[in-house]
């Protein structure tokens, strides 16, 4: 039995998770593309960035909740869409749902899920947000928003920094497939991890459920892969963006921003929220940060569409210093996984209770009560990346 009180950080969850998932899955959350640059830069970034203590002044009745799209959030944090997260855990993206929900946050489903749309719905009791990649088949982008619709989501995330897939060399060593394949190395480390093969025995949510039996085709295993490595598309153009927000008629938030001529065309497209993210570090190399970009982008066209940040957030402190920097919203993917994986339900919960602590007495110790009034007074040094 883990002694839960002992976990005081996202690192120790990641370090139970390292242990607890086989490591082609753990790997696949874990890494970047490339050198992974972008992936470290993403943390480092945010040590540069320092507070400023304040004293005598009161701190009492502190306020850490939002609202987003008119909806009451216990912080400014929603969970990312993180794809193949029900095979850090088995029935992953139901679990992560619920925390979310139970905790008071939003939570993302990733349109490469294991657990399918429907799954989800079946379990929440308030609507969830659902992501969804462009595709060059646009008749299944199209059932994939309806079906979003119909189990009542309540926004669309469109991810568009990835028209074409990040090369990420450890997926490629390890074979990355789901389920895996019964290779003689996969047996022998799925068999160092007996608490994650007894649970996924008892599910049988173990492929992309959002996909088979949804694609005329693609019945089976084995024409997932084929299909899905020539669905995403390099032609995608912001007519195309304008077409899907068309589509859904709801929320629409634009995730993948990196340059404040993109910001100023989604701004224009009519998103109701931008998320300036690199797709944790997963797609291009050596580039910026997230946490660098979101100042320029804030001053480009903040008041003019909802600024989120997404990447690199791997505490309450950071997420502190995205709203200090204009952020209005966060995104967390890995630090939410890595509890996840370790330890399910407890362990999400977990990984949500650190970052609220976390977020709630750095910005008590910064002299502030309400998170909503936190900006860029709370920072010790001129931010210059």
């Amino acid at each position: 039995m883990t002694d839960l009180t002992r976990l005081t950080t996202i690192s120790d969850l990641r370090n139970l998770a390292r242990r607890r998932v086989p490591k082609m899955f753990y790997d696949y959350a874990e890494s970047g593309s490339w050198s992974e640059s972008t992936l470290r830069a993403n943390t480092s970034d945010f040590e540069s960035i320092k507070f400023r203590q304040r004293v005598a002044v009161d701190i009492s009745n502190r306020n850490t909740s939002v609202d987003i799209f008119g909806v009451s959030s216990k912080m400014p944090c929603a969970i990312a869409p993180v794809g193949l997260l029900g095979m850090q855990h088995a029935d992953g993206e139901i679990i992560a749902s619920m925390v979310a929900e139970d905790f008071g946050i939003p939570f993302t489903l990733s349109t490469m899920s294991i657990c399918s749309i429907e799954d989800v719905a079946r379990h929440a009791r308030a609507p969830f947000w659902f992501q969804l990649y462009v595709m060059k088949d646009h008749s299944f982008s199209r059932k994939l928003i309806e079906r979003a619709k119909a189990a009542g989501c309540s926004a669309l995330m469109l991810t568009i920094d990835l028209q074409i897939l990040g090369q990420r060399h450890k997926d490629i060593k390890n074979g990355l497939s789901t389920p895996p394949k019964l290779t003689t190395k996969n047996i022998l480390n799925m068999l160092k991890h007996p608490r994650w093969c007894l649970n996924m025995l008892k599910t049988s949510r173990r492929s992309f459920r959002n996909i088979i039996g949804h694609v005329d085709g693609v019945s089976d295993l084995s024409k997932l892969s084929a299909w899905v490595s020539e669905q995403f598309d390099p032609k995608l153009s912001w007519e195309d963006v304008a077409r899907i927000r068309d589509w859904w008629g709801g929320k629409f938030i634009i995730k993948g921003i990196m340059e404040p001529e993109d910001a100023v065309e989604a701004q224009k497209i009519g998103a109701d929220a931008i998320i300036v993210s690199n797709h944790g570090g997963r797609q291009l190399d050596e580039t910026t940060s997230s946490i660098s970009m979101l100042p320029t982008i804030v001053n480009e066209v903040g008041g003019k569409v909802s600024v989120w940040m997404d990447g690199g957030i791997r505490s309450g402190q950071d997420m502190l210093k995205a709203l200090a920097l204009g952020a209005e919203n966060t995104l967390v993917g890995r630090s939410f996984c890595y509890g996840l994986a370790a330890l399910g339900t407890q362990g999400g919960k977990k990984a949500l209770n650190i970052l609220h602590k976390e977020l709630d007495m750095t910005m008590a110790l910064c002299g502030h009560r309400d998170i909503r009034k936190v900006n860029r007074s709370i920072l010790k040094n001129k931010i210059d990346f």
